[in-house]
């Protein structure tokens, strides 16, 4: 597997390649690799003949209550993994090179709507900084395909919208959430998990299965559903921030007659925000 640590050998690498006719498969991330990422590597090896992985913990989308510095980080074995799964390219830029003027004096990438609300609410200016990140290492590396995990679904409605909105040459796919085997979404996250935490983390999911299926069986208080599943979270010791019931592509609270929803739900175990959904189709 390649490495590239500047923009100038990156774009060398990608014009080597498109000088020969091969499409390029992108998928960003923070590093601390584990099963889901690699799903999105493998997502971007079936899509194109060249897949690029970058690692880069991104300053910019942390706030005043994220703890930036002590972010997981395993460069070593992040490296292991994508050459033990033929990941062609890993690029490793250092935030002077994203960032060479600093954090204060770089243009920001506004994503109107919908960054509003959920994470957008809790974590002030946090798709400021995945939006404008994205849209660098977009033009920087040209891909043709990006592969996003719905996981964090309101961060792949957010960059699918902004690829829209700016006209950009790639086609975003997004893939569907790595699960543990009792339902809990693969996360970095999980690390911070005891053992019995991590089983009573696994009634996240369950909650969003029954609602979904309540949903497709007709009922339409969406209040009531979201008041009852944050209750029995709360209940079980989690501390709830939201269990939301919207419309998949605007993200706002869905109504009775939108079809295509998407439950968005984050909750605490302690220190940890576990995120997840649910999407579900009435058509």
């Amino acid at each position: 597997m390649d490495q590239a640590t500047s923009v100038i050998e990156l774009r060398q690498y990608v014009q080597h390649w498109k000088d020969h006719g091969q499409s390029i498969g992108f998928i960003p991330t923070m590093g601390n690799l584990h099963a889901g990422h690699m799903s999105l590597i493998e997502k971007g090896q079936a899509l194109s003949d060249r897949t690029i992985c970058s690692i880069f913990v991104n300053p910019m989308q942390f706030g005043p209550n994220d703890d930036w510095d002590h972010y997981p980080r395993s460069l070593a074995r992040d490296i292991e993994q994508l050459e033990a799964i033929g990941c062609d390219l890993v690029y490793l830029p250092t935030a002077s090179e994203l960032y060479p003027e600093g954090l204060d004096k770089i243009s920001h990438v506004e994503v109107t709507d919908l960054t509003e609300h959920y994470e957008g609410a809790h974590r002030p200016g946090h798709f400021t900084g995945v939006a404008t990140v994205v849209l660098k290492l977009f033009n920087i590396v040209k891909p043709d395909i990006s592969v996003f995990g719905k996981k964090d679904f309101q961060q792949y409605r957010v960059i699918s919208k902004m690829v829209e909105d700016f006209n950009l040459d790639v086609q975003i796919i997004g893939q569907e959430t790595t699960r543990e085997a009792s339902g809990l979404a693969t996360s970095s996250r999980n690390q911070y998990l005891d053992q019995t935490q991590t089983q009573q983390a696994a009634l996240i999911y369950q909650l969003l299965q029954q609602t979904a299926q309540q949903i497709e069986q007709g009922e339409r208080d969406f209040e009531t559903l979201q008041a009852g599943a944050i209750a029995t979270l709360d209940e079980a010791g989690f501390k709830t921030d939201y269990f939301c019931i919207c419309n998949a592509e605007s993200l706002l609270p869905a109504t009775p007659e939108d079809r295509d929803l998407v439950i968005l739900v984050t909750a605490a175990m302690g220190p940890t925000r576990l995120l997840d959904n649910i999407e579900i189709s009435l058509w």
